[in-house]
Formats: structure tokens, sequence, C-alpha cells
């Protein structure tokens, strides 16, 4: 059953072209009877600035991730360990997703997505 699982990479950063660092926000996937289920934690991270997209086998989530509470109050930072900046994440399935249905649900800064690909069965 998990030999159908791409392997994940758990590291927590990456880097976009011209060297800048990304977040790449940790993940869970599931195989489910009828595709995919792919689980990304995106605490703090407002629904609207959210994008997922999928093409060929991979799917993609990507957005950004806002410090929504600094303003000129703060005079200097005593620790910072939350990531503030954009990230993506992109996951390859091994079956292509031409004629699959992606659904999203965003609740509790977890965000589902569900890959449904007809006439899958475990």
């Amino acid at each position: 059953m998990f030999q159908d699982f791409p392997r994940l990479k758990r590291s927590g950063f990456g880097t976009l072209s011209g060297g800048r660092v990304r977040w790449q926000p940790a993940a869970d996937v599931y195989r489910t009877p009828s595709g995919w289920l792919l689980k990304i934690e995106l605490a703090g991270v407002a629904k609207e600035e959210i994008q997922v997209r999928a093409s060929g086998r991979k799917v993609v989530v990507a957005g950004q991730r806002r410090d929504s509470c600094c303003d000129d109050e703060f005079r200097e930072c005593q620790s910072l360990e939350i990531t503030y900046c954009q990230f993506e994440r992109g996951f390859e399935l091994p079956r292509d997703l031409a004629t699959a249905r992606i659904q999203t649900d965003y609740r509790d800064g977890m965000l589902l997505v569900r890959v449904t690909v007809d006439g899958e069965t475990t």
C-alpha cells in the first residue's frame, strides 16, 4: 500500500530562485480508496493567501504567511522563531491528475486537499 507514496522532504526550508529562503510547511499524505488526502500545516496563513494547483502528476500548494501583528509600537525583536514569507510545497503523486477532482478545506490552520480520481481503488 505505501509503495505508491513519494518520498517527502522533511526539511522545513528550501530556496527560491535568486537564493532567497522560503518556508516549506509540514505535510502528511494519505492514500484513500478514491485517491489521496494531503494535510498541510499552515498556521497563521490567511485563507486568501493560499493557492492550490494540479498539473501532470503534481499538486502544488503555495502562498504567503504575513506577520499581521507587528506595527510601529515594537522597537526591537527579542525572539523570532516564526517564519513569515512565501511558501511552496509540491507533491508528486503516482498518477496523472488531468481528470482528478481537487477539493480543499481550511480549518484551524490545517489545509486539507482531497484528490479524487475516477475509478481509483486501493
